[in-house]
């Protein structure tokens, strides 16, 4: 008895061995055919989408060009209109025509009997040759000034000298030389007529004005 029930145990056993090492059957979709017409038509769309994106980015970066330009346009105007706003007229002996100042354009200023470019002008100037740069129609001159100490012909000396210091470093950065002129004034025009040394510092200084526009 004992070795019928492990005889069928084995067998069982064997037989679920057989099962499990069987593969699995696969059953496969098939795909439904497409025909050469559907084919076509399929591509024909996705050309045409494609082409549709491509129209609309066309579009818009055309509008984002043209966006960019009216604001360039509207802040050169700007600016032109604030240029003009700052222009004052004055008449300065030896010069013929109108002479115009500007507040934009900044004042230098320089170190007892000396004309090189301070360090902390050289923002300045650079501030003045962009305004310059934004109106290539508009002429310039330097003025070198000093203040009252020295006789005057060494002040007019030391005063051509800063005015072409100024110029030199003007041109360096772009600016034609025929757009620039220079003048000394020596002492003759302070900007304060003090005598102590706060009023000496302003008073050496390269000053610009305009002559055309």
């Amino acid at each position: 008895m004992v070795k019928k029930s492990l005889s069928i145990l084995i067998l069982a056993l064997c037989f679920g061995l057989i099962l499990m090492g069987c593969p699995k059957k696969t059953i496969v979709k098939e795909q439904p055919s497409v025909t050469k017409e559907e084919a076509t038509k399929l591509e024909t769309e996705r050309a045409a989408k494609e082409k549709a994106e491509r129209e609309a980015w066309e579009k818009e970066q055309a509008r984002i060009r043209e966006e960019e330009a009216r604001k360039a346009e509207e802040a050169r105007k700007a600016e032109e209109k604030e240029f003009g706003k700052s222009l004052v007229a004055k008449k300065t002996p030896g010069i013929e025509g109108e002479v115009l100042e500007s507040k934009l354009l900044k004042d230098i200023y320089f170190d007892f009997d000396q004309y090189n470019i301070r360090p902390q002008d050289l923002p300045v100037l650079k501030e003045n040759v962009a305004l310059l740069m934004k109106h290539p129609n508009v002429k310039i001159q330097v003025e070198g000034h000093c203040d009252e100490r020295g006789t005057n012909e060494y002040n007019l000396a030391l005063g051509e000298r800063r005015a072409n210091s100024t110029k030199k470093y003007l041109i360096s950065l772009g600016i034609s030389p025929d757009r620039i002129s220079t003048i000394s004034y020596g002492e003759e025009k302070p900007l304060d007529p003090g005598h102590h040394e706060e009023a000496w510092a302003k008073n050496r200084r390269a000053h610009t004005v305009i002559l055309s526009k």
